[in-house]
C-alpha cells in the first residue's frame, strides 16, 4: 500500500474535523448572539415600557392640575398642595431616572423622541402650574402637541423593538365626539 493511499483517509478525516469544528464554532455563535440580542431587547423593552409609564401618570396628574386652575373641564381636579407638588417632584425626578435606561439602550430615533416627549410633557406641566410660555399658551394645542410626541415616541421604540407596522392606531379623533370641546385634555393614549 503506497503511503498516499494511507494518507488520504488521515487527510478526510482531519479534514472533516476542521469542517466540523468550524460549523459548531459557526452555530455556538450564532446562539450566543441570539441570547444576547433576546437579552438586550427585553431590557429595551422593560426601560421603554417604564419610562412612557412614567410619562403617561405625569401628564395624567398634570391634566389635573390643569383642570383645578380652569384650563379645561374635567371629574379630578388636583389640587396644587405642596403635598401634591412633593409627589410630582418625585415623579418627575423618577422619570428622570428611567430616562438614563434610554440613553443606554435605545437607539437615536427613539431617544431623540424622549426629548421631544419630555419638552412636550414639560410644556404641558408649565401650563397646568400656570408658568408663563412662548409659542403654544393654550391647553388644549399644548396636550395635541403633547399627545402627538408621545406616539411618536411609540412609533419610534415600536421600529427600534422590531414591531411590524408604522401606526399604533388607525386614525381616531380627538378630543372623542362625546367630550365637550372646550375639554379637549386628558385621557387618551
Amino acid at each position: 500500500m503506497s503511503f498516499a493511499s494511507q494518507a488520504l483517509p488521515l487527510v478526510g478525516v482531519a479534514i472533516g474535523a476542521v469542517v466540523s469544528l468550524a460549523v459548531s464554532a459557526v452555530n455556538e455563535r450564532a446562539r450566543w448572539r441570539r441570547q444576547q440580542s433576546v437579552r438586550w431587547d427585553e431590557r429595551r423593552l422593560n426601560a421603554y415600557a417604564d419610562y412612557a409609564h412614567s410619562v403617561k401618570e405625569l401628564s395624567s396628574r398634570y391634566t389635573g392640575l390643569a383642570i383645578a386652575r380652569g384650563l379645561i373641564t374635567g371629574s379630578t381636579p388636583l389640587e396644587p398642595t405642596d403635598e401634591v407638588l412633593k409627589e410630582l417632584a418625585a415623579a418627575e425626578a423618577r422619570r428622570s431616572a428611567l430616562a438614563e435606561a434610554l440613553w443606554i439602550l435605545g437607539d437615536v430615533d427613539s431617544n431623540t423622541a424622549a426629548v421631544k416627549l419630555n419638552h412636550a410633557l414639560w410644556h404641558i406641566e408649565w401650563l397646568a402650574r400656570g408658568i408663563p410660555t412662548t409659542g403654544i399658551t393654550t391647553w388644549p394645542e399644548a396636550y395635541l402637541e403633547f399627545r402627538k410626541a408621545r406616539e411618536d415616541f411609540l412609533i419610534a421604540v415600536r421600529r427600534d423593538l422590531g414591531v411590524r407596522g408604522t401606526r399604533i392606531t388607525h386614525d381616531v379623533p380627538w378630543p372623542p365626539p362625546w367630550r365637550p370641546s372646550n375639554d379637549p385634555g386628558g385621557g387618551g393614549l
